[in-house]
């Protein structure tokens, strides 16, 4: 049985495979990575027994905007709608925020709409990235 949690006890260790797993970039900045999930305004993580298998975050100015910057799932587990619980939970915490954002490509383009995301008008996603996995 899959349960979820907000507690920010998990350990590097038990992050890190989910996101190597999923080929992101961040996970070669593994102490950078566990700072800033564990600093971010919200967290949510799945587990299956001790076992990580999901997690996802929120950045947000506690007031009119909620930006979602992950939400992996292991890929032993994908497809399971823990994603999608992942999102609920962090959805529900910021229903009432003016903007809830984020950026997808490829097929979790499709995921996100089925959360209720929709494309923001003719708006592109800008960045400066230091990453490699897109």
């Amino acid at each position: 049985m899959i349960t979820f949690s907000e507690q920010r006890d998990i350990a590097i260790e038990q992050i890190l495979p989910i996101y190597e797993l999923n080929g992101w970039s961040s996970a070669q900045k593994p102490q950078a990575l566990y700072q800033a999930l564990l600093n971010s305004h919200a967290l949510v993580s799945a587990w299956n027994g001790e076992r990580l298998v999901g997690i996802g975050n929120a950045i947000s100015d506690g007031f009119l905007v909620v930006y979602y910057p992950h939400l992996l799932v292991h890929p032993d587990y994908q497809g399971q709608g823990i994603g999608k619980r992942i999102m609920e939970i962090l959805k529900k915490r910021y229903e009432q925020m003016h903007m809830h954002m984020l950026v997808a490509d490829s097929e979790a383009i499709s995921f996100y709409e089925k959360c209720g995301f929709t494309r923001a008008g003719k708006t592109e996603p800008m960045w400066i990235y230091a990453g490699n996995d897109h």
